[in-house]
């Protein structure tokens, strides 16, 4: 499963990525002189502000361009996505005309099989593919762990979320912002919850694996195969990194992350180089 951290309005609005789309955050880059595209989908009730300190991580070669999912933040007004078919295609619509340089996916959680389905969403539309996938705290759609916490009551969700670690206990117990957290995730664990993925032709980039040493969401089972089956899902090679932390590990351990995440999209962002490794 997924999780949440809060998403509230935030104190000024989202600088938007070339392009007006409500979909999209741009937090460090320029369309103009950018020579690689990081896209990064939030984990279930997550928003792009999650992604917004990576901006002060990354080099100016590098646009960074987070997805801001309907019913939080400043689209808290939208109607939720009720399915990961209706959120992929509105998701692909966005981005698609933002790709015109080398990109790679990168997502948290539910945000893992989002980037998954958006992959092979671009691929069906004749888009060029992600040079990379960078999947996180989840196990490969298909063989997931997945449940009903969706129809739930809210107290079970709240919970739920405390478990996981990515919403503080005084967000959850002042009613109005937990109603407004609690609908946010809602809608996203429904849709988590009720992804059938469909049989296709695996990827042919590579994926990366990255997920907390002690995350709770993989459970045990996972601890002999920490690539969490997504080897099967591609035809190139499948790395896994694991950090020390839990579900969200990421957090305290974003500088680790970010420096993996450029290092294995391209090493030559470090050097100034200004060549995109061809081969996975």
């Amino acid at each position: 499963m997924s999780a949440a951290v809060p998403h509230l309005p935030p104190a000024a609005p989202a600088r938007a990525a070339r392009g007006d789309s409500p979909w999209i955050r741009r937090w460090s880059g320029s369309g103009a002189t950018s020579r690689a595209t990081l896209v990064c989908l939030p984990h279930a009730g997550g928003s792009a502000t999650f992604y917004r300190p990576w901006a002060a991580l990354l080099p100016p070669e590098v646009e960074l361009l987070a997805l801001q999912y309907p019913a939080r933040e400043e689209r808290v007004e939208d109607p939720g996505i009720t399915g990961m078919s209706e959120l992929v295609t509105a998701v692909a619509d966005a981005v698609l005309p933002l790709l015109d340089r080398p990109y790679a996916l990168f997502g948290h959680s539910m945000g893992s099989a989002v980037a998954w389905e958006l992959a092979h969403e671009l691929r069906r539309r004749g888009a060029p593919g992600p040079r990379r996938l960078f999947a996180s705290g989840r196990a490969a759609p298909g063989t997931a762990v997945t449940g009903q916490l969706h129809r739930q009551s809210d107290d079970v969700l709240g919970a739920e979320l405390l478990r996981l670690g990515g919403t503080s206990g005084e967000i959850l117990e002042d009613p109005g912002l937990r109603a407004l957290v609690l609908t946010a995730v809602r809608h996203d664990y429904r849709i988590i919850e009720t992804h059938r993925p469909a049989e296709r032709p695996p990827l042919t980039c590579p994926v990366h694996v990255l997920t907390g040493a002690a995350d709770p969401e993989l459970g045990e089972e996972r601890g002999r195969d920490r690539a969490g089956g997504w080897a099967d899902l591609t035809t190139a090679r499948t790395e896994v990194r694991v950090f020390p932390g839990d579900h969200f590990y990421l957090t305290p351990r974003r500088r680790e992350v970010v420096a993996t995440v450029l290092r294995r999209m391209d090493p030559s962002l470090a050097t100034g180089a200004r060549t995109w490794p061809s081969t996975p």
